[in-house]
């Protein structure tokens, strides 16, 4: 407890001392706030809000708010029904300045907890240590009102002052920056702390083992829920959302388990470190994706199959063991793996695909793949092209175009008597043709 709390009160023994620190807080004093508002947080200025809509005199209001700005108000105690603090008068003289506020009753902590209980999103958040602006709204829906309302605020200062004076004015403008710092000081004042309420809204969230006898009247009906549109609705009143991080410079290492202990057997320790890095990796990659801009307009891509996404790890070049291991998982065989890991390096999941299916064009599809090739060369330098489904091999070369779904065209050379992707994919199969001729 700070010097300040033992001046205040007077001397108090050690037991007392303990047993009440779980109920009280006390904050230092804060800093002048020139140039500034007095609260930054909903909470905050949900707080001046109720005490300047319910103030009877507004003289004293302006006077603890000039008092509070210029930094007047001390280290603030704050504990259930009552927060407490030295204010300095314009002179220096030192008063001491009490605001009360009556607690919440044991049915109507009873109403607040089980309304918080029946909605998901304000005890998912109360347990994260979070309090959301509509919970205000919700806890006077269920008849408990959490901010103060006229007369609410009892004043008590030593200044003699019959009502509120500059220096409990003050302690009420000290209190909104106390609500940026942490919204649930307001519940202690309501008489909770906040070890105390999350610890009872832990103990509530827990279901009941076994099976509930429907009660009268609720047999058949149907679960209770927010309609979307209210849900919807209730997005207006939340603060906006924090400014995204940047993104790191480089995907993050995971730790190596490089240990003197022996591994388990048939655990292969090279394996999951090459597994762990790649997750690495490939979190670095949808980190990246989701903080372009535009992101959000862009179509969700299907999950990779099991085959796909042992090629994904080949082409990351684990070694040769793992290698191995990924090839016969996908059933492609060395040489295949090979080819498959030469494809994705060109394309990706796309030209994957390409490199595995044969197609047949259809109607509008190839009437514009024809147009694509018809346009592609001038009459006398195009080449002699052979269709076989979606493939125009040159006839008497290694050369052979591959048509896409996507409509862009890929470049295939025969190697060792086998089709094998000679480049990445182009929209003009002149240029893909190029690359496929060109390592001939």
């Amino acid at each position: 407890m700070s010097d300040i709390h033992d001046e205040t009160y007077g001397a108090v023994d050690d037991d007392t001392r303990a047993g009440a620190q779980a109920d009280e807080r006390t904050f230092a004093a804060l800093p002048p706030a020139h140039g500034r508002g007095f609260a930054q947080s909903w909470w905050g200025q949900a707080w001046l809000k109720a005490l300047e809509d319910t103030a009877l005199d507004t003289q004293q209001l302006k006077t603890g708010r000039r008092l509070a700005r210029a930094g007047a108000v001390g280290a603030v105690s704050v504990r259930p029904g009552r927060i407490t603090a030295l204010v300095m008068d314009r002179d220096g003289t030192p008063h001491r300045s009490d605001v009360l506020l009556q607690e919440l009753g044991p049915e109507e902590w009873d109403r607040f907890l089980g309304m918080t209980i029946e909605r998901a999103g304000h005890i998912a958040a109360l347990l994260d240590r979070e309090m959301p602006p509509h919970l205000v709204e919700d806890a006077a829906a269920a008849g408990v009102e959490l901010l103060p309302g006229i007369g609410d605020l009892e004043p008590e200062c030593d200044c003699d002052a019959w009502d509120h004076c500059g220096h409990t004015a003050a302690l009420c403008y000290q209190m909104a920056r106390l609500l940026d710092e942490d919204p649930f000081v307001l519940l202690l004042m309501r008489g909770r702390g906040e070890r105390m309420l999350l610890d009872e809204l832990q103990v509530r969230s827990v279901a009941p083992v076994g099976p509930q006898e429907p009660t009268e009247g609720t047999q058949g009906a149907p679960p209770e829920g927010v309609s979307a549109a209210e849900a919807y609705a209730d997005g207006a009143i939340l603060p906006p959302l924090p400014v995204l991080p940047p993104l790191p410079a480089e995907p993050g290492l995971p730790p190596t388990l490089d240990t003197e202990a022996e591994p388990a057997p048939g655990l292969d320790v090279s394996a999951v470190e090459f597994l762990a890095a790649q997750a690495a990796a490939e979190a670095y990659r949808l980190l990246a994706d989701v903080l372009t801009p535009g992101h959000e307009r862009s179509p969700v891509e299907a999950e990779l199959t099991v085959a796909e996404d042992a090629v994904r790890l080949a082409a990351a070049q684990p070694g040769a063991a793992i290698e191995a291991r990924l090839a016969a998982a996908s059933e492609r065989g060395r040489d295949g793996m090979a080819l498959a890991v030469r494809a994705w390096g060109y394309g990706g999941r796309a030209a994957l695909h390409v490199l595995d299916e044969e197609w047949t064009p259809q109607d509008e599809a190839l009437a514009r793949a024809r147009a694509a090739l018809d346009a592609a060369w001038d009459e006398d330098e195009r080449p002699r092209l052979r269709a076989a489904h979606n493939r125009w091999t040159v006839v008497g070369t290694n050369a052979q175009l591959r048509h896409g779904r996507d409509g862009r065209w890929w470049p295939y050379r025969k190697e060792r008597g086998r089709w094998a992707p000679a480049g990445p994919a182009a929209h003009d199969p002149a240029t893909a043709l190029a690359m496929a001729v060109g390592g001939e």
